[in-house]
């Protein structure tokens, strides 16, 4: 989308097409701002007797549209309700944009301008953008109605929009890119796919890549990803990205981990039919960690990061893994297997190891790893875990800085006691209760001595419909929250 800002009267906005989309917000403890009050004046009134007609209050993402018969250079105005000024959030703000871009591809406008409000330039512009991505590579275009693109943005604003431009120009391709791997069915998505992805991104400057094939895995020993990927004909990848920045800094790395099963069929635990058709999804910790390092790589922040990503598929066969069998791990931790539908944790924990080694200042891995996560949070919320009080507030204010929601979940000891094993140093399933936790607490068991922490998203990757900013499918999830954990922490190390 081209990006640009104008500066001018609000009723001369024209933009450079044949027709255009005008928005402006309203908060709903404020009257109407400058600039509606100049729109309503140039429409004759109508755009307030429209708004007090449909009992407009500037609610959040509440919205008055209407055609200006050519009283206006703009086709359309939409005025969309903000919330309260002082509970104004910035996925709020992304709403407000989203809100915009869905008026135009409803009336088939390729243009937006926005009115932003106050300074917040680079919310809305990254709301426009994500407001306005689709994925529909695999359908074909209706040929009596040809599929609607939205190609230019301009915000009215007398500032300069450059760097906000850039910035959420950014974010929003790596939000996307994590969204689009994650809507990918899994004979696209592959774990030679995550790894071209890898490839790409790392063609960046400062930017090296190592990729490990089946053999090269089980030459380093990794036995819970060599186990789950056994059963499958598709290859395995181990994915190591790291990030050098400009200064050449190499201390205060940060190691970032994805779960990347492209598609789990429970082995030879298998799913139900049900339980296996969203299973595609099952590698949106990886498409968030290779989201955020394209991002980081974009951005160039003054910290070391490095990327890691286990890719495989979990599937029944005649050399699948079997309940009852012990793995030997990478750390060298023997894991007795109760159910082989738990295996997301057994490739995280030898990519938990890796990072270790790499002797980092924190690692934070991200899974779709419990459906017992979404029952106890739903579907809005991620839950977080850490066993070090800094580290949790660090990822916490991340997420506030990111308005993505985390909750915070305990390592409870009593539960850990659920995961030991009568024949292995431990088992991959706790007991009835508590799943999410124990996983976590699994997990808990191959960080070393390193500051840790685990993301369970399960619930947050993917949206059954159209939520402001959020598209339905595959949602870009914890994207912009490690971003912002890495620019924290390069920042305070500054």
């Amino acid at each position: 989308m081209e990006l640009s800002t104008f500066g001018g009267p609000i009723t001369t906005y024209a933009g450079t097409g044949t027709s255009a989309v005008l928005a402006v917000g309203r908060y709903a403890d404020e009257g109407p701002s400058a600039a509606e009050k100049a729109l309503d004046e140039a429409l004759g009134g109508a755009l307030s007797a429209a708004a007090e007609r449909l009992l407009f209050k500037g609610r959040p993402r509440q919205k008055v549209a209407i055609d200006t018969v050519g009283r206006l250079p703009a086709a359309r105005v939409v005025l969309i309700g903000l919330g309260d000024k002082g509970k104004i959030t910035p996925a709020g703000l992304r709403d407000f944009a989203a809100g915009a871009a869905d008026e135009a591809f409803a009336h088939r406008h390729g243009e937006v301008g926005l009115v932003p409000p106050g300074d917040a330039l680079e919310a809305v512009t990254l709301g426009l953008l994500l407001g306005s991505y689709r994925w529909n590579a695999l359908q074909a275009d209706d040929e009596a109605a040809p599929r609607h693109q939205v190609t230019r943005g301009t915000l009215l604003t007398q500032a300069t929009g450059k760097g906000a431009f850039s910035r959420a120009t950014r974010l929003a391709d790596a939000v996307c890119l994590a969204r689009t791997l994650t809507n990918e069915p899994p004979n696209v998505c592959t774990p030679e796919r995550l790894a071209q992805v890898a490839r790409d991104i790392a063609t960046a400057r400062g930017t090296t890549l190592k990729v490990l094939t089946r053999a090269e895995i089980e030459a380093e020993g990794m036995g819970g990803l060599v186990a789950v990927s056994q059963g499958a004909t598709r290859e395995p990848r181990f994915i190591h990205l790291t990030y050098t920045p400009p200064s050449g800094r190499t201390d205060g790395a940060i190691a970032l981990v994805g779960k990347g099963l492209t598609f789990d069929s429970g082995g030879l635990s298998l799913k139900p039919p049900k339980s296996q058709i969203e299973m595609y999804i099952d590698m949106a910790g990886s498409a968030a960690v290779l989201g955020a390092m394209q991002a980081i790589v974009a951005l160039q922040p003054d910290l070391p990061v490095h990327g890691i990503v286990g890719a495989c598929e979990n599937m029944p066969g005649g050399n699948s893994y079997r309940p009852s069998d012990v793995l030997t791990m990478y750390s060298g931790k023997t894991v007795e297997v109760l159910n082989t539908d738990a295996e997301g944790r057994l490739v995280l924990a030898d990519c938990i190891h890796y990072a270790t080694k790499l002797k980092p200042a924190a690692i934070v891995n991200l899974a779709t790893l419990t459906g017992a996560c979404l029952v106890a949070l739903g579907q809005y919320y991620g839950g977080l875990f850490s066993d070090d009080e800094g580290l949790a507030a660090e990822v916490a204010e991340a997420a506030k800085v990111a308005d993505e929601r985390l909750w915070r979940l305990p390592l409870d000891p009593k539960l850990a006691e659920t995961i030991k094993s009568a024949r292995a140093d431990i088992t991959n399933l706790g007991g009835q209760w508590g799943g999410a936790i124990t996983a976590a607490q699994f997990l808990q068991h191959f960080k070393g001595d390193c500051r840790w922490a685990h993301l369970d998203i399960a619930g947050p990757v993917l949206a059954e419909k159209d939520d402001g900013h959020i598209r339905k499918g595959g949602t870009g999830f914890g994207v912009l929250t490690l971003v912002a954990l890495v620019e924290a922490a390069a920042a305070a190390a500054a």
